[in-house]
């Protein structure tokens, strides 16, 4: 399936860091996969969510390389991109990352994630982690999974 099928009836997909990344960074692999994704949030037929972890994750690399305007970009995406909200980790959320995280072994990184997915109601979530998948409560989208067109 290419990615628009995988995205068939989604109005709202959680962003994963991977994603976010290789839209920024233009990776030459996954560039026409995560384009399509951005072009639907541009033309605003798609709403991307993301949160804090999406943005620190994204943030290591420039910050050890000292790129500043590498920096900006991701946080201009994440914080303020056409289509895209950055959605904030509470108490609840840390809760349900911890219920999530002892029932399906998830990272804490990646548990918060889905977390935030679920608790903005996304009907997606966007990531090229397998581990993400054990998860039942939305659909997970692999990008390594996705045919290019």
């Amino acid at each position: 399936m290419n990615i628009a099928e995988h995205l068939q009836g989604v109005r709202q997909l959680f962003l994963d860091t991977a994603p976010v990344v290789y839209y920024v960074e233009k990776n030459p692999q996954y560039l026409d996969r995560v384009r399509a994704v951005f072009t639907q949030i541009d033309n605003g037929t798609l709403t991307a969510v993301t949160s804090p972890v999406t943005l620190a994750e994204c943030l290591v690399g420039p910050i050890r390389l000292g790129l500043e305007q590498l920096q900006q970009d991701f946080a201009d995406l994440v914080t303020s991109g056409s289509g895209t909200r950055l959605m904030p980790i509470d108490e609840a959320v840390a809760h349900r990352a911890a219920d999530l995280r002892a029932r399906y072994n998830l990272s804490l990184t990646d548990a918060f994630q889905v977390a935030v997915a679920l608790a903005t109601g996304c009907e997606a979530l966007l990531t090229n982690d397998d581990a993400i998948k054990r998860v039942s409560e939305l659909r997970v989208i692999v990008l390594d999974e996705v045919e290019t067109w």
